[in-house]
């Protein structure tokens, strides 16, 4: 078969061809082939500038100035771009040149800068990009005051990572974004209160950081997932539980002290995960999702503030009667702790049922209470109708206690007799 060169296309095809190389070394290398593929660079939709795109070939890195000067020259070139990737080192005095250029047509914007540069002032300049500008992704910046780019009335995501933030860079911030349908914010340094209400926002992840407490106030009556990490005090208003199907609360490092939200009557799955939370704040999220069909346990500890307590006992029966549609369940051991304390099983009797449940994980880290453990156990696999799969997870459980043999011997026997729907790892 004859092989057809690219000279022998079409100008439309090869020019829809070059189209789809965005990363800078593919069109500067193309550009260089001839002149009608050197024509075809006007039409480019994306630029992307990987981290090490001026890198020499001994290992060295050329001056930021060389960067610079190629970046100019290739966003002046891409007459149509519609998307912009910068992450290796450039001067961000540059910016507003870039986005003057090219904020006509600009539909995505990524940059990665230097954390040690203060952004006051030097991301104003997104405004001469408000008309187009749908998406917007920034890496590492620090800030001391919300940026004045104007309401972004068609950005509809943004997204910042790794910043260091005051709450009311981040209320500023989000505040010039109304129409918002995803947020992120992802291992940014933050403290005091963020505060936001996005009527359209669907997707939202905040994950902060930082040896000071943040609160959150939140208003979404469209959310479906929002996952929130480091927040101590939450208070979700303005219907934001209306819509929610996915909801994940947790704290690497302190205390969440308080929950406030309505009831999540669409929600399927819910992960409450961290050190400690106060015990009013995990009863006040179960009661709220009471029609969760997948839930996650995994809290070491409640009490509040530097206290450490083990969790007060849970009645096994109001546990599952009041979470009626639970298919899933992954418990960690001071959850399961407290479903086996010496009261938990007193409300069992023939006409108790966990109707839904399919899957159960158990994670067991103490043989201590190991007669009331296993009678709970049992219960599980009794009263779980629909039950296919249990896995018991033995935790960094002390071998050398002798207790702790005699507890692993009776998990043992009890996998084995419950026909194969029990396993322990």
């Amino acid at each position: 078969m004859e092989c057809i060169g690219m000279d022998a296309l079409p100008d439309g095809v090869v020019q829809h061809i070059l189209s789809q190389v965005s990363n800078a070394r593919d069109v500067a290398a193309c550009a260089g082939v001839s002149r009608c593929w050197r024509d075809c660079v006007p039409y480019l939709p994306a630029l992307y500038f990987p981290r090490g795109a001026f890198e020499t070939v001994g290992g060295g890195s050329e001056p930021v100035a060389a960067a610079d000067e190629a970046i100019c020259r290739m966003v002046d070139a891409a007459a149509r771009l519609e998307e912009l990737v910068v992450y290796c080192p450039f001067s961000i005095s540059l910016l507003p040149r870039w986005l003057a250029a090219r904020g006509a047509t600009l539909r995505v914007l990524e940059l990665r800068v230097d954390s040690s540069v203060d952004m006051h002032g030097h991301l104003d300049c997104v405004a001469l990009a408000a008309g187009s500008l749908e998406e917007l992704r920034l890496w590492g910046l620090s800030m001391s005051r919300p940026p004045a780019w104007g309401p972004l009335d068609r950005l509809r995501a943004l997204e910042v990572v790794g910043a260091v933030l005051d709450d009311a860079v981040v209320n500023g911030a989000v505040a010039a974004c109304p129409n918002l349908t995803d947020l992120a914010l992802l291992g940014c340094e933050c403290a005091g209160e963020v505060a936001f209400a996005l009527p359209l926002l669907e997707r939202c992840r905040l994950d902060v950081i930082g040896s000071n407490s943040c609160a959150l106030k939140m208003a979404a009556p469209r959310v479906q997932s929002l996952e929130l990490q480091g927040f101590g005090w939450i208070s979700l208003g303005g219907g934001t539980g209306s819509r929610l199907k996915h909801l994940t609360i947790s704290k690497n490092a302190g205390t969440v002290y308080h929950v406030e939200m309505g009831k999540l009557l669409e929600l399927e799955q819910l992960q409450l995960r961290g050190v400690q939370w106060s015990w009013a704040a995990i009863t006040s999220v179960l009661q709220c999702a009471s029609e969760v069909k997948h839930l996650v346990m995994k809290v070491e500890f409640c009490g509040d503030y530097d206290m450490l307590q083990p969790f007060p006992e849970v009645d096994l029966v109001e546990f599952f009667n009041s979470h009626p549609k639970l298919c899933r369940f992954e418990i960690h051991g001071a959850m399961f702790a407290a479903l086996c304390q010496k009261n938990s099983l007193k409300k069992l009797d023939s006409r108790f049922g966990i109707p839904c449940l399919e899957e159960i994980l158990v994670t067991v880290r103490s043989p201590l209470n190991a007669e009331q453990k296993l009678s709970t156990l049992e219960s599980l696999v009794r009263y779980s109708a629909r039950l296919r799969r249990m896995v018991i997870r033995i935790s960094q459980m002390k071998n050398c206690h002798d207790a702790a043999d005699d507890f692993f011997e009776e998990i043992c026997k009890f996998a084995y007799m419950s026909c194969g729907r029990v396993r322990i790892e």
